[in-house]
């Protein structure tokens, strides 16, 4: 299936539509994807302000969700489509969840920015931080231009880089962990970098999910809690 496949309605009043929410729904994954990009800056760079602001702008995300989802709901009412345009408003529709809770974690983390900017010093697990919030955010990005672009190749290399996340994960985390042991005096500033850490991994999660969608939105295939062994014999067959 290509974008091409799209355009093939009786009714361009339908192509129309369908174009338009997708166009929506990627408008609110750039909006996403730079929510999580000032959420580590203002971390990172102990600005408050930006934290502030980030905190602010969720509603934002929240606006477009409900505005979007009124956009299937009418299309479904009044078009009634089915196969591939019915899994393009299935997968956009589970998509648009994810991308809200990305929206979620990047206001958490604000706040836990926020929160450690008001602590003054730098805790540990800054540089463990960078590192996953940079490849994060490259998981976004990579997962929203293989939903323009109907790429699953692209999808299928966000899945696996998840798993690298969540690997990276447990490591930082076991050695902030003893980091707090070791000296209890920082344990409120190191919890507060393991939160951050946590939202990470979950924004991880939510770029998976998304990109499982597309999988299905072109191949027809749940590869939901699948091994990556199978996932890529159904994206080559």
């Amino acid at each position: 299936m290509t974008k091409e496949d799209y355009g093939q309605h009786i009714s361009q009043q339908f192509n129309a539509e369908l174009e338009e929410v997708r166009s929506h729904f990627l408008a609110m994954g750039g909006l996403v994807e730079k929510q999580v990009g000032d959420a580590m800056h203002s971390l990172l760079d102990a600005d408050s302000a930006l934290a502030v602001s980030v905190q602010a702008n969720d509603h934002k995300i929240n606006a477009m969700e409900t505005r979007i989802d009124e956009e299937l709901v009418r299309i479904l009412a009044r078009r009634q489509p089915a196969a591939s345009d019915l899994r393009m408003i299935i997968a956009i529709s589970k998509s648009l969840t994810d991308l809200e809770r990305i929206g979620d974690e990047a206001a958490k983390i604000a706040r836990y920015a926020q929160a450690l900017c008001e602590e003054g010093e730098s805790p540990r697990g800054y540089m463990e931080t960078r590192h996953i919030g940079n490849q994060v955010r490259l998981m976004i990005h990579d997962t929203l231009d293989a939903f323009a672009r109907l790429d699953i190749e692209q999808a299928f290399k966000v899945m696996q880089a998840d798993s690298e996340i969540d690997l990276e994960y447990k490591t930082a985390t076991r050695a902030l962990m003893t980091y707090m042991m070791e000296d209890p005096r920082y344990i409120s500033r190191v919890l507060n970098v393991l939160w951050v850490l946590r939202g990470l991994e979950r924004i991880g999660d939510h770029a998976r999910n998304i990109s499982e969608q597309l999988i299905y939105l072109v191949k027809g295939a749940d590869v939901r809690h699948t091994s990556y062994e199978v996932i890529e014999k159904k994206i080559h067959s």
